[in-house]
């Protein structure tokens, strides 16, 4: 009797499960439009943030210029000047006040609107990545949709710490291996849009790289990805990191590939532990389901395939 009973409890849970991933099933049309929803609210609150960050472009662009500036500072000012006069250094060790040109006379309206439109980005990437998380929930059980909203703010947090991390380390480094060519015969006069170009395309970079954990995380509570895989993997990821990080730093330091490859190889191991919380869960959960149908309990050995999902 009491087998009767737990077999028709575990049946109606499995009962609940199909009828939680039928009720998020929608026809293709009922697709498209649950996407042109999410990509219209993320557009409006995006248009409202670059509204925004386009009254304060200036103040923006002044900060972005801070790791450059900074730099520069250092082989400028009185101190630089006397140790010319003193013929300790060479005329061209004076650098004279930091700048930017441009050589169009439209570049700096084109530049604000640069800076807005992707400081907008930063500013509603919460939203958008909810609105993201949200397009995708119908697809998950129950449980996993109730953690739309943290990972919409957990993806957020995690995006702009890569574009801090990239700010206050990697571009530094960057800037001071470009700048040692400067000399008497050489001078640098840094364009606004390239600077732009190259300070934006880093830390996009950077922050995408700091969405490891949350994508890996994603992959392992789908069953696609175990730890055991991950982990075995992880040898190769090593080399992979500083291959990813030689292609997507602008410059041919090796030190800011080596800013961007270390992050990537401390978040992959902080990943195997997500994925390694998300398959025990579910493994133990699918040992129990088993167990209490009377059939054989899977071995936590080497067996690589996820255990088949029952909540």
């Amino acid at each position: 009797m009491a087998k009767q009973a737990a077999d028709a409890d575990a049946s109606g849970e499995a009962l609940n499960k199909d009828a939680e991933l039928e009720g998020g099933r929608m026809p293709f049309l009922s697709h498209l439009t649950e996407l042109r929803d999410r990509v219209r609210n993320a557009a409006i609150v995006f248009m409202l943030a670059f509204l925004v960050c386009w009254g304060f472009a200036d103040e923006i662009f002044a900060w972005l210029r801070e790791p450059l500036f900074d730099i520069w500072e250092h082989h400028t000012g009185p101190a630089i000047a006397n140790l010319v006069k003193l013929h300790v250094l060479a005329p061209g060790d004076d650098w004279g006040p930091p700048r930017l040109i441009y050589t169009g006379l439209t570049q700096p309206f084109w530049v604000n609107m640069s800076v807005a439109l992707w400081a907008g980005i930063f500013v509603a990437s919460p939203f958008i990545f909810y609105q993201l998380w949200r397009f995708i929930a119908p697809g998950l059980y129950k449980r996993e949709r109730k953690v739309t909203v943290t990972f919409a703010v957990l993806s957020a947090v995690f995006f702009v710490s890569g574009a801090l991390f990239c700010f206050d380390f990697a571009l530094p480094a960057l800037y001071k291996y470009m700048l040692h060519y400067n000399s008497s015969a050489l001078q640098s006069l840094p364009n606004i849009q390239d600077y732009l170009d190259l300070t934006r395309d880093s830390m996009l970079a950077f922050g995408a790289i700091f969405e490891m954990p949350l994508l890996i995380y994603f992959l392992a509570m789908v069953g696609l990805v175990t730890h055991r895989g991950l982990w075995r993997f992880s040898r190769w990821f090593v080399v992979l990191a500083f291959v990813i990080g030689a292609i997507l730093t602008p410059g041919p330091d090796v030190v800011s590939q080596f800013l961007m490859a270390t992050p990537m190889i401390v978040l992959y191991n902080i990943s195997i532990l997500f994925a390694w919380r998300v398959t025990v869960r579910r493994e133990r959960a699918a040992a129990a389901q088993l167990a209490r149908e009377g059939g054989p309990t899977p071995s936590d050995g080497d067996n690589d395939e996820p255990a088949k999902k029952q909540g």
